[in-house]
């Protein structure tokens, strides 16, 4: 079996690379709790030589609730993100829901992810 070599974010990812990190709160609740979780996991992650990048949503439109807290908007949520890439020096992986997002987000994020509950719709 051939080792395929994924370059993601500035990490080399594959089979015979050393585990990486991304993680992080569900969903952005404000600059202060953004900030105490990417310093908590970053510090760890330096502290055991881990790869790290910071996860977080700004907005979780696919809850099953419409009652359900979704975040703090795309634009705080970006605005929070360059804040946390630039303090912490880490890339930023987020969700988008819509195609127009892209363009924006990317321009902020490292990874743009679809949640898998977008991947199920057809």
């Amino acid at each position: 079996m051939t080792t395929k070599t994924l370059n993601l974010a500035g990490f080399e990812i594959a089979n015979d690379k050393p585990f990486f990190l991304m993680a992080g709160p569900c969903q952005i609740e404000s600059l202060q709790h953004t900030q105490d979780m990417c310093g908590a996991l970053k510090e760890i992650t330096t502290r055991l030589g881990i790869p790290f990048v910071y996860k977080s949503s700004f907005d979780k439109a696919n809850r099953t609730s419409l009652n359900a807290q979704r975040g703090v908007g795309i634009d705080k949520g970006l605005e929070i993100f360059t804040q946390i890439k630039k303090e912490f020096d880490v890339p930023v992986v987020t969700d988008i829901h819509l195609p127009e997002q892209c363009a924006e987000v990317g321009a902020v994020c490292d990874i743009l992810q679809i949640p898998a509950f977008l991947c199920r719709q057809t």
